[in-house]
This record gives structure tokens, sequence and C-alpha cells, in this order.
């Protein structure tokens, strides 16, 4: 039964549907797992993904299962983005959402009064739990963050970069300008093998210092996951598809860090109760809860 207090002005107001994190989170298990315990949802997950049906999850398996969950999520985080943002671009509806309107749409998504809402003091947040006043500051954060042309307001992509950052092209683009700050030497946009896989730091007295640690990986790496054409350079294209989360490498660390984790008896296989056993830890996975999954790591 919903609170008596739901929809008082007066009183601490808290919404147990929604999640605290944000209720913008996409996670597309959430109908079809909402009357199963812990154990049934991690039992149809492990069937899905056991394609062989041998009872036994390998890397290939899970890296696979993995990657079709966050295309899936990427795909209709997406596709849903440009209808939120109409909805909450309505004061005056000009093709940005404001603060304001954000911070309204907010509250009312949290059962306060539109009464409420119109006289709610976004300094004081009187009648607020403490939970949402935290939520607030941290969808504040990740506003500024987002906004790029104007600080009061989003452009329909920039509200994605807000809402779904993992799913922002901006993002990817700023995450493949950060690769070339760190790697690119001479500076001409292409990134070599060599470049990747030697690493550079500065020493003592301005000398540099050459890190030749984990250098073999990283040139695996570069071969396998971002020279593309395999002319032994990367352009951003490359790059862009190396730091997208469909990328098959994001899946296939995603799957090796679960079997390191879970795999009791070292078969490089995870059973349905080497699971089980790790119920909070493929509960929170993109195994199981991409949506969250992505969002706890923004």
């Amino acid at each position: 039964m919903r609170n008596s207090n739901f929809n008082s002005d007066n009183k601490e107001i808290g919404n147990p549907v929604l999640s605290e994190k944000n209720e913008y989170l996409v996670n597309v298990n959430n109908n079809e797992n909402y009357n199963k315990n812990e154990n049934e949802i991690l039992e149809d997950v492990f069937k899905k993904a056991d394609k062989d049906h041998n009872g036994k999850l390998d890397s290939k398996e899970l890296a696979q299962w993995i990657r079709m969950k966050i295309v899936e999520h990427i795909s209709l985080a997406v596709s849903n983005n440009f209808g939120l943002f109409a909805q909450i671009d309505v004061d005056p509806k000009n093709g940005e959402v404001t603060w304001k309107e954000y911070h309204a749409y907010f509250l009312r998504k949290r059962g306060f009064s539109s009464k409420y809402v119109q006289s709610h003091d976004e300094k004081r947040h009187k009648g607020l739990q403490r939970a949402i006043k935290e939520q607030i500051m941290r969808d504040k954060a990740s506003w500024m963050e987002a906004a790029k042309s104007n600080p009061d307001s989003l452009t329909v992509d920039e509200f994605l970069a807000f809402t779904h950052p993992e799913s922002s092209a901006a993002n990817q683009l700023t995450l493949v300008d950060e690769l070339y700050d760190r790697f690119d030497r001479d500076g001409d946009e292409m990134l070599t093998e060599d470049e990747f896989a030697i690493l550079q730091t500065e020493g003592g007295n301005d000398e540099t210092v050459i890190v030749r640690q984990d250098e073999n990986e990283r040139r695996a790496e570069f071969r396998n996951s971002i020279d593309l054409n395999g002319d032994g350079r990367a352009d951003r294209r490359e790059l862009l598809h190396y730091v997208a989360p469909q990328s098959p490498r994001h899946s296939e660390h995603e799957a090796e860090a679960l079997l390191a984790l879970a795999d009791s008896d070292q078969d490089s296989m995870l059973s349905l109760d080497e699971i089980l056993a790790h119920p909070n830890l493929f509960l929170k996975s993109k195994m199981v809860d991409t949506a969250r999954s992505f969002h706890d790591e923004f």
C-alpha cells in the first residue's frame, strides 16, 4: 500500500519503487524478473547464456551473452532518449531541457504534488528525505558534466550524456581524445602499436622513463582490439570502436573478471552452483543487470 504521505507537501516523501540511483536506468530484465527471487533470476540467465546446454558457461559464452545485453541496453537507451527528453521539455517546449524543467520532473516522478513542485525551494529542499537530496546533488554534478554549451540547459544529445553517459557519442569522443593525449607522442592523431604498447613517463630531472611492463599484453590488445585494418596504426574511427561499450573487448574483460572471481574449481568455466554461490557479484554485473552496472561506473 502506498504511504499516506506520498502526495503530501509537508512530509518527507520517498518512492520505494524508484531507484535511488536514477529512474532513467533501463534494465530490460526488470519486467520479466519482477516476481522472481534472486536464485530464479540467476538460473534463468544461466540457462539462456548456456548456448550448448552442457551445464557450464565458458568465457566465450559469457562474453557473447554480456555483449548481447550491452548492445540491447545501448539500443534501448538511445531509442528512449528522445521520448523522455520531449516529456520533460515543456516549459517552454523549445528543444532544450532546463535544470528547472528536469528538477520539476524529478519531483513529480517521486509523487510530489504540483503545488509542492511549483513552490519548492531548491536551495533548502524542505520536506525531502536525505537520500533524495543526495540524488539531486549527484544529478546536478552529472548535469554540469553533460552541459557543454549552456550550464542551465541540455540539448537532446547532452541529455543522453546526462541520463546514459555510456551511450553518448560525445563522451566516447572525449575518451578518444584522452587516448591521444596519453599515447600519441608525435601528435599526428594516428596511434601506433609502439606508442600504445611502450609507456613513457617523466622521471627525475625531466628524464623520460620507458616502461615496458605488460608490453606484450598491450601489443596483443592493440592488434586484436584496436587496429581493425591491421596496418599497424589506429585512426580516430578505430579508437571510437575501441572505446565504444559495444566493443567485444568490454564483454570479454567482464567475462574474464567474473570467471576469475567465481570459478572455484578452476576449470575455466562457470557452473550454476558457482554463480549461485556469488549472487551479489552476478546480480550487479552486466551479465544480469546491464543498466545498473553501467550507471554504477559513472
